[in-house]
């Protein structure tokens, strides 16, 4: 085994699992400090500087604290993109991936007008304006810092997002008009954080993550009524759901009005995304 994959292995013993140790250990050497294939696997060895073996010991420090390994990188991949991510943004999961590969196999037509409502890192209005032509994509977030990540991301993929900040609770639509609403709104409850890892509850922003226990679905009822208004006839609504509420959320657009819905489940068989008609 390559010594500094040993040592980082050996360091983070008793914090991680042995196979999530040895793959942030291979992670952080070519992500972090450049090693290549053969540096890695084929037992030639390198050594490290003494500016590298501490940048290295304040990393290890930092995920035994179980800080994202992302957050330390300071970026992920997000559907053959990449993104810039900090603690003031979700990471990119991979459930996500696959809404936004929905939206795009199912909307071929050019020019569309995409509204995101949770703009986070950007991960869904720069995929999405990266891959539908001439899609006029607009994203909102409260979030003034999470905005700021999403215009470095977009500039970082080369995409036009139109950038704003607003709370979808409070928001009075105006003369807008949509082909699509896409949504990964927060939406895991206040009793689900025991169950949660700690790299996640201690480092990600809770203002993405959680809605109060008698509501969980604060932000779905919230946008399909305000999808009611700003859809256009045939508009198309997706949302990205807690696996829990599958059925609530079929049942609460149903009573909204919205037709042809379609709940789906991601690749783990989790009841994860909805598809709505207005």
């Amino acid at each position: 085994m390559n010594p500094i994959i040993h040592y980082i292995k050996q360091t983070l013993q008793g914090y991680y699992p042995d196979s999530e140790a040895a793959s942030l250990a291979k992670l952080l050497l070519v992500q972090v400090f450049g090693f290549s294939v053969l540096e890695l696997y084929g037992g030639k060895d390198r050594s490290f500087s003494e500016k590298e073996r501490k940048q290295l010991d304040d990393i290890l420090i930092r995920l035994q604290k179980y800080e994202p390994v992302q957050y330390i990188i300071g970026t992920e991949g997000f559907y053959g993109l990449s993104f810039e991510v900090d603690e003031h943004v979700l990471i990119p999961r991979p459930e996500t991936e696959e809404l936004v590969d929905w939206i795009l196999k199912d909307n071929k037509e050019p020019g569309c007008r995409v509204l995101d409502i949770g703009t986070g890192s950007g991960c869904i209005p720069v995929a999405l304006a990266k891959f539908l032509p001439e899609a006029a994509v607009t994203s909102w977030d409260i979030s003034a810092e999470a905005l700021r990540v999403a215009g470095r991301n977009c500039r970082r993929n080369e995409v036009n997002v139109k950038l704003e900040q607003r709370d979808v609770l409070q928001v009075v639509p105006m003369n807008e008009q949509y082909d699509i609403i896409v949504s990964n709104p927060p939406y895991i409850t206040e009793k689900e954080k025991m169950t949660m890892e700690p790299n996640v509850l201690d480092w990600e922003p809770s203002l993405a993550l959680f809605v109060p226990n008698e509501k969980p679905l604060l932000f779905y009822s919230r946008i399909a009524e305000l999808g009611a208004s700003i859809l256009c006839p045939g508009g198309k609504l997706y949302f990205e759901i807690n696996r829990e509420y599958g059925a609530e959320t079929v049942e609460m657009l149903a009573r909204l009005g919205y037709h042809g819905i379609e709940l789906r489940k991601d690749l783990s068989g989790n009841d994860r995304m909805i598809k709505a008609i207005r």
